[in-house]
């Protein structure tokens, strides 16, 4: 046998003998499937000179049967399949449908090149039609042409992969997306003159993370509000997250008192949680009716920030001053098996307020340099990249806070970004919480950002 040409699978205005076909890097894995010692012996022969001629490289393997090919399959990758057509266990088109079937479960797929004697090519353009990729008809062919089918049939499979990731990545991020937006809560505050406004933004490759955040109103107008970050980064926390939000907002609704929600919510952790080294840290604030004072509760979360108006006597501009909250009763962690309980800390509240409740995706962002390239902190003795850090936060939260209240959670989170340089490697929610005072007349304003990755790389 000397296998013959390819067929008319080949691309039309493909390059002829002349042009230089597209390189592979390395060399390539054909399994050739044919029962026929003679014949399998010319195949090798073929691409031995198709090693020399057109610079095509070749581990080959062999196979007497389907059954053998498959078994081979599932245990060797393989980029190119040489198939005959007549078989000890299969014949013609049944032969490829066994092996188009058997490859369909590969995590990566083989290009599939049938042989085939029937000279009028009626029985190739069916394999073709079937799912192979490529014929070459017995006797037609020398070492260049085989060289050239094998390798453009190899591209294409490879081509057809890579078209093939992409889509599943493109749907998996859209359905994260999604699922990342039903994750926002809706607030619940029927007070019009209360802001509350939030942002979430994952880190890294924009997966799915742990981190929650909510607002709720009481009958009696207390404004309970939290955030909450679950150790880890993915899908699992994510889920975790939301059922520790969804608990939360239930007690919070079932007007469960203060003191009692982290020590039910810790229940709720301990029989949700997949795994028993998984722990939740938590910031509640009770705002009382009147937004006089608030009760912060801890546990194991950063404190939140208080950002207060000042006006200098006979100035017309308004700046603000950003103060972190004390952390002298901040206790444990939720999940953590040690003894202690969460008690609040009271803090008296003046005419005109904002509460920031945060995560530490925002604090730890590593800083060294804005985006032109000035530095802002100096790197450590060991050469690490300072981190932002509660002051940082404080002053980044001043300075967007001095522009106005528009857009501020978005702007804080991409100053943030910046200062990073990039995507943040943990994720960071954002809430904020305000009152303009009990004289105020305008509505306070409601926004939720969803930072996801492809609004933000425009950013």
């Amino acid at each position: 046998m000397a296998p013959g040409g390819a067929g008319p699978a080949r691309p039309s205005g493909g390059p002829g003998p002349e042009a230089r076909p597209a390189r592979l890097d390395g060399p390539i894995s054909v399994l050739l499937v044919e029962d026929d010692d003679a014949d399998a012996f010319l195949v090798s022969e073929l691409l031995a000179d198709a090693d020399v001629d057109s610079d095509l490289r070749a581990d080959l393997h062999r196979a007497r049967s389907v059954d053998e090919a498959l078994n081979i399959l599932s245990m060797v990758a393989v980029d190119c399949l040489l198939l005959d057509l007549g078989l000890p266990d299969a014949e013609g088109l049944g032969a490829l449908r066994r092996v188009m079937a058997g490859i369909e479960v590969l995590p990566v797929q083989p290009a599939v090149v049938v042989l085939t004697g029937n000279t009028a090519h009626d029985l190739g353009s069916a394999a073709v039609a079937n799912g192979a990729d490529d014929y070459l008809v017995k006797g037609e062919v020398d070492g260049d042409g085989l060289a050239r089918c094998l390798r453009y049939a190899t591209l294409r499979r490879r081509s057809a992969a890579q078209q093939i990731a992409l889509f599943r990545s493109e749907v998996r991020a859209a359905e994260t997306t999604r699922l990342e937006r039903a994750l926002l809560p809706k607030e619940l505050v029927t007070d019009e003159r209360v802001s509350v406004m939030v942002g979430y933004l994952p880190g890294g490759n924009g997966l799915l993370g742990g981190d929650f955040f909510d607002t709720v109103e009481r009958p009696d107008g207390t404004l309970v509000t939290v955030i909450g970050d679950v150790a880890g980064h993915g899908p699992d926390e994510a889920a975790l997250g939301a059922a520790m939000r969804t608990a939360w907002r239930t007690l919070v609704l079932a007007d469960t008192p203060a003191d009692d929600v982290l020590p039910l919510l810790e229940r709720v952790l301990l029989a949700e949680r997949g795994r028993p080294e998984v722990f939740v840290t938590i910031c509640q604030a009770v705002i009382s009716p009147d937004r006089s004072h608030m009760d912060v509760y801890l546990a194991g979360h950063l404190p939140p920030l208080l950002v207060v108006p000042q006006t200098p006597s006979g100035e017309s501009t308004t700046t603000h001053r950003c103060e972190e909250l004390s952390s002298s009763d901040r206790g444990r962690a939720l999940g953590i098996p040690v003894e202690g309980t969460w008690t609040a800390h009271r803090v008296h509240l003046p005419e005109v307020w904002t509460a920031v409740l945060y995560t530490d995706g925002l604090v730890e962002a590593a800083v060294g340099a804005d985006p032109e390239g000035t530095p802002i902190l100096p790197p450590s003795a060991h050469g690490r990249m300072p981190r932002l850090g509660a002051h940082g936060l404080r002053s980044v939260v001043e300075h967007e806070m001095d522009q106005g209240t528009d857009e501020v959670v978005t702007r804080v989170l991409r100053r943030v970004r910046a200062l990073h340089g990039g995507p943040l490697v943990d994720d960071a929610a954002l809430l904020f919480v305000g009152w303009a005072g009990a004289g105020a007349t305008e509505p306070g304003e409601r926004t939720s950002t969803l930072a996801d990755s492809v609004e933000w790389s425009r950013a």
